[in-house]
């Protein structure tokens, strides 16, 4: 059968039709080609949300519009973007209420996306602007930053993520406060049932949480106080145990989270150093007075930032070779047992850069700060 035949039998079955059926067929093409131009301009238009974004900043804080979007918006325009995106097609699904059985299941999924992007978005948004503003908030007030900031960022996190729970339980008329009753009372019965696979599942949660290492980490336990340290590689973090592959002998050792998380674990490999090289630039090149002046500010800077190794700074100061002027090398050590800890250090770094900067113009001392300050990890000896 060829296309020409197909498209006349097809005209001869739709002239068959009554008015009502094809009233029907018509009204339904309709709706889901509308459906489908509105999904197409959500996905069109999604990918400039950061423009309103702007443009709201912008109308907002016009004086300080640029330095808010360049530090708040620009690293999380992709997550913007995707947010958006996903908020318009959510709106857009309402245009097939009619479509029960699709819209419902559809609906479910696009909610949990919608909320998810959300929740994730706000999360790294407060994060940024911890790290942005928060730190310099804190330190204006004469308090002592250190890992209780992070502590909050984790609160912060749970309660995003609790509200967001309770939010896509709403979008789907789930009885939120009855269902957690009804768990209560079951987890009671539960508990009373199987107490040492409850402590095990507990142990387990703590060291999620706490995460005091991951797998693929070196770690020194002790098991037992009159035997040696059990040294080795975290291999997996099981519902129940961990397993340690132990440097000496290669074997395995398998250790319950439950008593995992009530003994004292040395991380080797969280501490790791990082390493920090700052360079300045001096345009004229300092006298005696002056190169003891720049040591004093430098040291009195860094020595006081928290996770700072204490003692480790090293100046340096050497004339350039290539131009009149002396260079000044500066090197110390970043403590942190975790990424985010880190992160937080090279924050207070930059805000020492100022400070640096502020004292030694107050001085009268011309210079230029080499850009981008240099991090290199510090192996582990083990």
């Amino acid at each position: 059968m060829n296309i020409s035949e197909t498209i006349q039998k097809t005209i001869e079955k739709w002239l068959e039709l009554d008015d009502s059926t094809r009233s029907t067929i018509i009204k339904h093409a309709l709706n889901i080609g509308i459906f489908l131009i509105f999904i197409l301009l959500a996905l069109l238009i999604g990918r400039y949300t950061t423009v309103l974004v702007r443009a709201i900043i912008q109308k907002l804080f016009p004086d300080k519009f640029s330095q808010i979007y360049e530090k708040l918006i620009v690293p999380l325009e992709k997550l913007i973007k995707i947010a958006g995106t996903l908020v318009l097609v959510s709106i857009c699904f309402n245009l097939i209420q009619e479509y029960q059985g699709f819209y419902e299941v559809a609906k479910f999924f696009l909610n949990l996306a919608v909320i998810a992007s959300i929740a994730w978005l706000i999360s790294r948004l407060f994060r940024q602007f911890v790290r942005v503003y928060g730190i310099d908030m804190i330190r204006r007030l004469g308090l002592e930053i250190d890992e209780m900031l992070l502590v909050f960022e984790t609160i912060a996190n749970v309660i995003i993520g609790f509200v967001a729970v309770i939010s896509f339980a709403q979008s789907q008329n789930i009885n939120l406060i009855g269902l957690l009753a009804g768990v209560g009372i079951g987890g009671i019965a539960i508990a009373f049932a199987a107490q040492n696979t409850l402590e095990q599942l507990l142990g387990t949660i703590v060291l999620y949480l706490d995460r005091p290492f991951v797998p693929g980490d070196y770690i020194r336990v002790s098991l037992n106080p009159h035997a040696e340290d059990v040294y080795g590689r975290i291999e997996s973090i099981g519902l129940r145990s961990t397993k340690l592959r132990t440097a000496a002998k290669s074997t395995l050792v398998i250790i319950p989270n439950s008593t995992l998380a009530n003994l004292d674990i040395e991380n080797i490999t969280r501490g790791k150093k990082v390493m920090v090289l700052l360079y300045l630039d001096f345009l004229e090149i300092l006298a005696e007075r002056e190169q003891a002046l720049v040591e004093q500010i430098v040291s009195e800077s860094t020595d006081a930032l928290f996770g700072i190794d204490p003692g480790s700074t090293k100046i340096k100061l050497f004339e350039l070779e290539d131009k009149p002027g002396t260079r000044a090398r500066v090197t110390f050590f970043i403590l942190g047992s975790s990424e985010n800890s880190i992160q937080l250090r090279k924050r207070l770094l930059e805000l020492a850069n100022q400070t640096i900067s502020k004292q030694l113009r107050d001085y009268e001392i011309n210079f230029v700060m080499q850009e981008p300050t240099i991090y290199v990890e510090s192996p582990v000896t083990i």
